[in-house]
This record gives structure tokens, sequence and C-alpha cells, in this order.
């Protein structure tokens, strides 16, 4: 397992900080679930344009609108 230090400013340790309480997680858990959510929301958005591009062409809501 890798340990990795990560320097945060004071606004970015407070955030941390009461997420940790609210979640009642530990930090490098919260860090660990923040960068797999990352990850997810990339695979996500291929999964999407994999799905527009074999689907063709979609209006946007603008144009549904306007119809």
């Amino acid at each position: 397992m890798a340990v990795i230090s990560i320097r945060l400013n004071a606004e970015e340790e407070k955030i941390l900080d009461f997420l940790s309480g609210y979640y009642d997680e530990e930090k490098s858990t919260l860090i660990k679930h923040s960068l797999k959510e990352l990850f997810e929301d990339i695979q996500d958005n291929k999964t999407i344009e994999e799905f527009e591009k074999s689907e063709g062409v979609f209006l946007s809501a603008d144009d549904i609108l306007k119809e």
C-alpha cells in the first residue's frame, strides 16, 4: 500500500475536517472515496459519449422547447 503526503491550505483542511465529522469517516477514507467518484465520472462520461455516437443526433433542451 502506498503512503502519500497531501498538502492542504487552511480552507481545504477545514472542509476535510468538516466532512470527516459529518460522514464519521477517516480523512484518508474520504480522499479515497473522492478519487473513486472522480474516476467513475470519467467512465460514465465515456459511456455516454459512446452511446451518443452510436445513437445519432440528440436535441438540446432549447431545441425541444422551440418545437
